[in-house]
């Protein structure tokens, strides 16, 4: 297994200090000015007195060459929360931006006007692979045959939730944003339920299982444990890499049941309210009362259960973040007409989902997925690529058509890490497909990893 070295961002590191103390240095200047005016004011010589010895704790910290408590102090100055008034609350935002159209423009600053304050907004969004998505939106509406009904993608750093890229369209309904809309999950499920199996059953790749009749249909008659001539076996990552139902049907049903399937659902976000300034929700997962739909739902093969593609890109986050699902976000900072920032992103834990030798296992069943797998059509070629071959690659497919049989759901949840790099990145396709069959989600997903380390490597050899 890889070893994925954590970001060193030495550089931003060094210029969050050096804003940071030039902060803190205009601070105390108004400070001062402030102060300066009313020393014969007798009433405020408790508030000048807890102002010096602020100051004095401050500069004497700085004598001891501290620079993690001095940038921590600089930190506190900048935060929200020690604003007052001035500052923007989580919930204030969500109201804000509601009708900023993120998926659909190339710009990574928004102004946005109210009655009470006009804002400046500085988000997340890589303008570079933005661009590149959109472009290739425009050419996908001007097609005639093969054309989405739906279709949305985005692209996440795992270990921040940072949104580099988030872009789609829904020809019914062109004014809504597909990437934060919820569909039915489908075999993407099959992640969860494939920890809980490592966790709970102590699965390993190597683990044998068995089943009869076809991959991709999910038969009462499939679900029992039996073993004759007709039977196949197959190891348990091949049983995901493959998307094979009746196996995680067995699972979901004879194997995990009720308890541990809501128990992981739980895990992993399901069912829960977001604290993200977007405005979107969980995935939903209910259990219903029949053993036959604890095997859909092992399986995916339900349209019961829903996600989002931003929520989607939420759940394999955690199996390339050491089980950690990090609370997706696109606003940077905020900045208010007087120029000061009233509100800055802070990187928090949604969920820990799996412990950190669970998403291990789970990186090599995934990975399987692109190499042996029902994504290697979509990744043939990346072991020679000059881009691809340089990245560790996992994923997992899904397809399952809606309740009324008119849209096909193709699925692609993944992630990718550079071997010698400390990049890492997290992307989720959906492509709602109507009467005809166009690009997979899994060739979206190949074109949008090429690019984006494309870009870094061209970054990297300039300076």
């Amino acid at each position: 297994m890889l070893n994925i070295k954590k970001a060193e961002n030495s550089w931003r590191d060094f210029q969050a200090e050096y804003i940071a103390r030039k902060q803190k240095k205009a601070f105390f200047l108004k400070a001062a000015k402030r102060c300066a005016g009313m020393l014969a004011i007798l009433i405020l010589t408790g508030v000048l007195g807890f102002f010096s010895v602020n100051a004095y704790l401050r500069f004497t910290a700085d004598k001891k060459n501290d620079p993690a408590r001095s940038l921590q102090q600089a930190d506190e100055l900048t935060d929200p929360d020690d604003l007052g008034k001035s500052g923007l609350s989580k919930e204030k935002l969500t109201h804000i931006i509601s009708t900023t159209p993120f998926s659909k423009t190339d710009k990574n600053i928004f102004f946005v006007n109210t009655p009470e304050e006009s804002y400046k907004i500085t988000t997340s969004i890589d303008i570079y692979l933005q661009e590149y998505l959109l472009s290739v939106m425009e050419k996908l509406k001007k097609l005639d045959r093969g054309k989405p009904q739906q279709i949305a993608l985005v692209v996440m750093e795992a270990d921040s939730g940072k949104i580099l890229a988030m872009t789609g369209f829904d020809l019914d309904n062109p004014d809504t944003n597909p990437c934060v809309q919820n569909y039915p999950a489908a075999s993407i499920f099959k992640i969860v339920t494939a920890a809980a199996a490592v966790e709970t059953l102590g699965y390993k790749p190597q683990t044998p299982l068995y089943f009869n009749g076809n991959k991709y249909t999910l038969y009462k008659r499939q679900l029992k444990d039996v073993k004759n001539k007709y039977t196949y076996k197959i190891s348990f990552a091949s049983a995901f890499a493959e998307s094979i139902n009746p196996v995680f049907g067995k699972i979901g049903k004879n194997s995990l049941g009720k308890i541990q399937l809501e128990t992981y659902a739980d895990a992993f976000g399901f069912n829960q309210i977001i604290d993200s300034e977007l405005p979107l929700v969980s995935g939903s997962f209910e259990i219903g009362d029949s053993d036959y739909h604890l095997a859909e739902l092992g399986c995916g093969f339900n349209n019961d259960t829903t996600i989002s593609p931003v929520f989607g890109a939420m759940l394999t986050a955690a199996i390339i973040n050491s089980g950690n699902v990090m609370v997706p976000s696109i606003v940077e900072h905020v900045t208010g007409s007087d120029g000061k920032i009233i509100y800055k992103n802070r990187k928090s834990t949604y969920k820990t989902a799996i412990r950190p030798e669970t998403a291990d296992t789970m990186m090599q069943l995934m990975e399987k997925t692109i190499t042996k797998g029902t994504a290697r059509k979509s990744f043939r070629g990346a072991s020679k690529d000059t881009v691809l071959s340089t990245l560790v690659i996992g994923g997992k497919t899904g397809s399952l058509y809606n309740t009324e049989h008119t849209i096909k759901y193709d699925w692609f949840t993944g992630f990718a890490a550079q071997k010698d790099g400390n990049t890492k990145i997290t992307l989720s396709i959906v492509v709602g497909h109507g009467k005809y069959i166009g690009t997979r989600a899994g060739t979206y997903a190949k074109m949008i990893l090429k690019q984006y380390f494309k870009k870094n490597d061209d970054i990297t050899a300039q300076l």
